[in-house]
This record gives structure tokens, C-alpha cells and sequence, in this order.
């Protein structure tokens, strides 16, 4: 609804493929880094308010987008020949922390009617360690949406008969780090288990054409998002677009980092906290991604981190006008 509005024949911003197949697109390996890989301020084309024609320009609205990344592995499927369900889990050697990056003002220009293209293509971040889907079983549950998909129910070649254990209960966080703070803050936190389509899914759907999966092929999950404020997987939904400026309190040095999101107006500090003010990414901002999952007994597996900071575009001066 942040770009679209809600849609006349759903009665909110959800299209009405959405809940039938696992929407996405496609990306390119050529820009998937890991982990403390710096990040470049993109350019492109960008459509001002209350303009009618685009300008090339630095992105303005610099985004991250939380996510799962799923690598592949086994043998390649043959041209034409789709992965059925039944031998879909065999194919997904173990998962990684992603961040999308995402530039919102390009996609916003460019995204119709074909979808996301070089405002996702400039840069794709991932943790450096692979955890296998071994290490994962412990943390299987059922999604938050419920056990089955019933409203409506898939079509059968996207059917999960163990739809009920499909999710992963792994706990999911964002913290910002502006270049003037030494320490960051936690932004946002949420859980693998909000998510509404499973990898097994994602392979089904994208190979029910024939097209070839191959070992290396990485899938990303697209944001993951909670359902209530502070557990938004990307800045372009805790701010709606850019409209409500997220607040971040950062302490002195030598008090316990904390953050809050919620609307201060014009205040710039409260008891001596410093709030800084984010509507999207800054130049020397670091993103920084973590995840775990952990039993009630202590055993937990982790995910490390993906991290990146943003550095400065780099756009020709002759081509900006």
C-alpha cells in the first residue's frame, strides 16, 4: 500500500496473485558480496514530487531489506522438467542472513509493470557462513498464518503437505550504526516465522516451467516482517516511505545502547539520550543483520552477521542535470 494504494479487488496493498504463488523476481550473482563488504550509494533514475519527468541522480532513499537467503544444492534438474514438492526439501543445503539492498526512489520509477531491476541490482549482502538444514531441524515450527493455507488454498503442485512444520522459529535483527556513534542499535527485531511462503515453495514455483535449479543457486525468502511496529524487515515500512522519520536513542558511551521507534517531532535529545533521526540511509551508515535460534534448553545455532556501510555515490557530474 506504501507505493500502490490498497488494491480494489483484495481490499489491501496485496495483489491478487499474492497469496495463489510465491511472488519474486530475478536477480544476477555478479553483485552478491558477503558479510563487511562497503556498500556504494547507487544512481539512476529517480522521479521527483511533482515532476513529470525522471533525473538521473545518487539514490535518495537508501533501503535494506531483511531476509533468509537459501542455497542450493544436489543435482540439477533437467531443462523442462520442474522440481515436485516431494523432492523439493532434498534440494536446500542451508541457509544464510541476507540483506536486498534496495533503492527505493529508482524501484518506485521503474518497478511497473515489470517489477524491481536496477533498483535491486547494485548490491545483494550475505553472511559468510552457510548453516545447514541439519542444524535448523530443532528450530522447525508452524507458521504464524497457521498450520494450513486454506484462504485461499494452493494450487496442488504448490500443496505442502507438512506445511504445518514448514517455518523456522529463528529470531531476526537489524541494528544502525551512524559513522558518529561507537556503538549501534537495535532497530528492529523479528522471526523467520512470519513468513508465508517456504523455500520448498519458492523452488517448486520457480522451476514448475522447466527452468534448470542448479547447486550454488541462491533464493532469497523477500522481507521478513512482523506484524507490529518495531518488526518491519525494511525502513521503506517503518517509515511509510520515507513520511514518519524513525527515531533511534543512542546513550552516552558508557550507558547500555537502546532504541525506540516512535514519534518525538522535533526533539533532540530526552534525559541526555541523543535521538537520531533516520527516513532512510545515510552516507557512513553500517547495517548490521544477526540471527540465532534457541531452545528452551539453552542449544542455540547462529547465523552470525551480514554488515555493510554506506559509502558516498559515485555518479559522473556530466550526466547529473
Amino acid at each position: 500500500s506504501i507505493f500502490r494504494g490498497k488494491n480494489p479487488l483484495t481490499g489491501n496493498c496485496l495483489q491478487p496473485n499474492w497469496l495463489h504463488l510465491p511472488v519474486g523476481y530475478h536477480g544476477r550473482s555478479s553483485s552478491v558480496v558477503v558479510s563487511n563488504t562497503n556498500i556504494r550509494r547507487p544512481c539512476g533514475q529517480i522521479l521527483l514530487p511533482g515532476s513529470n519527468e525522471p533525473k538521473f541522480s545518487a539514490c535518495k532513499s537508501l533501503d535494506f531489506e531483511l531476509e533468509l537467503g537459501y542455497f542450493l544444492g544436489g543435482e540439477s534438474n533437467e531443462l523442462g522438467e520442474m522440481i515436485t514438492m516431494e523432492n523439493a526439501e532434498d534440494r536446500i543445503f542451508g541457509a544464510v542472513l541476507l540483506n536486498d539492498w534496495s533503492a527505493r526512489d529508482i524501484q518506485k520509477w521503474e518497478y511497473v509493470p515489470l517489477g524491481p531491476f536496477t533498483s535491486k541490482n547494485f548490491c545483494t549482502s550475505i553472511s559468510p557462513w552457510i548453516v545447514t538444514m541439519d542444524a535448523l531441524q530443532p528450530f522447525r515450527c508452524c507458521p504464524s498464518s497457521g498450520s494450513q493455507q486454506t484462504d485461499p488454498s494452493p494450487l496442488p503442485y504448490l500443496a505442502d503437505p507438512l506445511y504445518a512444520s514448514s517455518a523456522l522459529d529463528l529470531t531476526l535483527q537489524v541494528s544502525l550504526q551512524p559513522a558518529e556513534e561507537q556503538e549501534p542499535a537495535v532497530i528492529t527485531s523479528t522471526n523467520a516465522k512470519y513468513l508465508y511462503w517456504n523455500p520448498r515453495q519458492q523452488i517448486v514455483h520457480h522451476s514448475v516451467t522447466g527452468c534448470v535449479m542448479r547447486a550454488g543457486d541462491l533464493l532469497g525468502t523477500g522481507t521478513i516482517s512482523g506484524p507490529l511496529p518495531g518488526s518491519q524487515g525494511c525502513l521503506l515500512e517503518m517509515t511509510r516511505d520515507g513520511l514518519e522519520a524513525l527515531h533511534i536513542f543512542f546513550p552516552s558511551p558508557t550507558a547500555p545502547v537502546k532504541s525506540l521507534c516512535v514519534d518525538m517531532g522535533d526533539v533532540d535529545s530526552v534525559s541526555g539520550l541523543r535521538i537520531v533521526r533516520r527516513n532512510y540511509l545515510e552516507d557512513g551508515d553500517k547495517v548490521i543483520m544477526t540471527g540465532f535460534g534457541q531452545l528452551e534448553d539453552g542449544f542455540r545455532v547462529g547465523f552470525g552477521s551480514v554488515e555493510g556501510v554506506v559509502l558516498p555515490a559515485h555518479c559522473p557530474s556530466q550526466l547529473i542535470v
